[in-house]
C-alpha cells in the first residue's frame, strides 16, 4: 500500500509524482514534517510555540510520563544529541539503545526505545526529521535544520492554528451547530470516487466525521483480529460529497497486485477508486 502521506495526497489530487513531495520537503524545505503531519514552512513559528509548550508541560498523565522518562534517561538523551551533532543525519538503527531501564514492549516501538526517545526529542523541538533513506526517517539537530523564525506566544499560535484548521476543513461545530468558514466555496462537488487515508483530515477526527457524515469509522489495526468489526486497514470510500462505504485493499508485493480483502456499504463505484489506486501504485488489479 502507498505510504500514508502519499495516500492522503492521491485521495485529494489523483495521480502525482511522489518525488515532488520529497523535493518540497528535503530540498527546497517548503514543507516540514513534525508530529506525524506535514506542514507548510510558514507554520513553523506556530509549531515551535507548541514545541516550547511540550518542553514545559507536566499536567496530563502522558506529559508526566514523558518528563519522567527523560529524567530517568538524561544520559541517553545526551548521547543521542551528541551523536547527531558529531555524525548526523542518522537513522534510528545507527544509534545505540541506551534506555536506563527495561520498560517492556511498546505497541509501536517494540522493545527498542531509541525510536521513542527520538519522537520525544522531535516534539520538543530538539531534533528534526530531515529526510528519508530507504523509506526510514533521518534525524538531525533541529538547530541545523529549522530556519530562524519569530517567537510566537502559545495562545496566539493556537488561535492561528485553529483558524487555519477551520479554513482548511470548511466547517466546524460551535455550540452544537455547524458553522461554515466565510471563505468556504459554495459550488458543485466533483463527481469523483476515491478511497481516503485513515489520516486524511476529513476523517481524522472520528467523532467529527460521524457527526458530519453519519459515518462511524475506527482504525482497527490494534484491535485483536477476533474483535474487529471490519478489518486491519480499512479505508473510507468517498463519492462526491458523501462517504458511502469502506474497503480493505492490500498490495501483494510478490505479484504487484492490488486485491480487496473486504468491502462494506455502497460499493457500486468501488472499482473506479481501486483502478485509480492501482494505477498510482503501478500495480495490477486482482
Amino acid at each position: 500500500m502507498a505510504r500514508p502521506q502519499h495516500l492522503v495526497l492521491w485521495s485529494r489530487l489523483g495521480p502525482f509524482d511522489t518525488a515532488e513531495l520529497d523535493r518540497l520537503l528535503w530540498e527546497e524545505r517548503k514543507l516540514v514534517e513534525w508530529n506525524a503531519f506535514v506542514w507548510p514552512i510558514e507554520t513553523l513559528p506556530l509549531l515551535q510555540a507548541r514545541m516550547r509548550r511540550f518542553r514545559r508541560a507536566n499536567t496530563t498523565a502522558r506529559e508526566k510520563w514523558r518528563r519522567e522518562f527523560l529524567r530517568e534517561n538524561a544520559g541517553f538523551r545526551r548521547y543521542i544529541l551528541r551523536q547527531l551533532e558529531e555524525r548526523g543525519p542518522l537513522l534510528s538503527r545507527e544509534l545505540e539503545d541506551r534506555a536506563s531501564s527495561d520498560r517492556g514492549r511498546h505497541r509501536w516501538f517494540g522493545g527498542r526505545w531509541v525510536g521513542r526517545m527520538l519522537e520525544l526529542l522531535v516534539i520538543r523541538g530538539e531534533i528534526a526529521i530531515v529526510g528519508r533513506r530507504g523509506g526510514q526517517r533521518l534525524w538531525d539537530l533541529a538547530a541545523r535544520w529549522y530556519p530562524e523564525t519569530e517567537t510566537v506566544p502559545i495562545r496566539d499560535a493556537e488561535r492561528q492554528l485553529a483558524e487555519q484548521r477551520f479554513r482548511s476543513l470548511g466547517v466546524r461545530l460551535e455550540k452544537g451547530d455547524w458553522r461554515a468558514h466565510p471563505e468556504a466555496l459554495d459550488g458543485e462537488v466533483p463527481d469523483r470516487v476515491t478511497l481516503l487515508s485513515p489520516f486524511d483530515r476529513l476523517v481524522h477526527d472520528r467523532d467529527r466525521a460521524e457527526s458530519l457524515f453519519g459515518f462511524r469509522y475506527r482504525l482497527e489495526m490494534y484491535v485483536p483480529a477476533a474483535e474487529r468489526e471490519y478489518g486491519y486497514y480499512v479505508l473510507p470510500l468517498l463519492a462526491g460529497d458523501r462517504i458511502v462505504g469502506r474497503a480493505e485493499p492490500r498490495l501483494d508485493k510478490t505479484t504487484n497486485t492490488l486485491e480487496v480483502l473486504g468491502a462494506w456499504g455502497d460499493t457500486s463505484r468501488l472499482d473506479e477508486a481501486l483502478d485509480g489506486l492501482a494505477a498510482f501504485l503501478g500495480a495490477s488489479r486482482a
